[in-house]
């Protein structure tokens, strides 16, 4: 992890925020064990708070790992409601099921294995929340994808908007005070992409939000 905030800011955010039930304690543990770069509890108590607030029904995520962030949205959700995670490893999304099913969530849980730009053509309906956490390189692409299912009120939140170990912040510094990097790798190519994409785009208003790695977070306006 390359975190954004000081250990001592991001302690006072998890007290801050809401506590974890011992199945996001273990989850945490895994992640630490394994070297498995989650999206954190400082940024999982985010999502979930955004779920809230836009009074989400369904949510998508492009990259699920785990479920941890999935975990995370699901407690926000209706008992009617759906999450879709989707995940390229197999042991991952078997892993991630387990996890959603000691918390209660399997019910409202959707396990897509494959490739979420093919798995997204097969949704149909809107989703209040998209969480774009997959290849940099994809996430204009993912974004372009699923902005039509994203209804006003709704929230797309990609994470590493900032920094990652693949993703260099100078470069992303450059590129927001106005210049032109003059090299940057094929991560943080796709990071600038992705901002250029929905900040220019008159439907959504982006800010980002410097928790965890950095997240983009934007909502949908028209």
């Amino acid at each position: 992890m390359t975190d954004v905030l000081t250990d001592e800011i991001a302690r006072f955010v998890r007290a801050v925020g809401p506590d974890p039930d011992e199945t996001l304690i273990e989850m945490d543990e895994y992640a630490a064990a394994e070297g498995f770069p989650h999206v954190g509890p400082e940024v999982g108590s985010f999502l979930r708070v955004v779920a809230r607030l836009a009074d989400a029904e369904r949510v998508f995520e492009f990259g699920s790992g785990y479920g941890y962030s999935a975990y995370w949205f699901a407690e926000a959700l209706p008992e009617a409601g759906e999450i879709v995670l989707t995940e390229v490893d197999e042991d991952e999304l078997d892993l991630a099921r387990e996890y959603m099913a000691a918390g209660g969530y399997d019910g409202i849980a959707r396990y897509e294995l494959g490739d979420a730009m093919a798995t997204i053509d097969r949704y149909d309906g809107l989703f209040d929340v998209v969480l774009i956490d997959h290849q940099k390189e994809r996430y204009a692409d993912a974004f372009e994808a699923v902005r039509d299912d994203v209804p006003v009120g709704g929230v797309v939140v990609a994470d590493n908007a900032i920094t990652a170990s693949v993703v260099d912040f100078e470069d992303l510094l450059e590129w927001a005070q106005g210049g032109s990097p003059a090299d940057p790798n094929e991560h943080t190519r796709g990071v600038i992409d992705y901002l250029e994409t929905v900040r220019a785009d008159p439907a959504f208003e982006t800010v980002a939000v410097p928790l965890g790695e950095g997240i983009a977070v934007s909502y949908r306006v028209e």
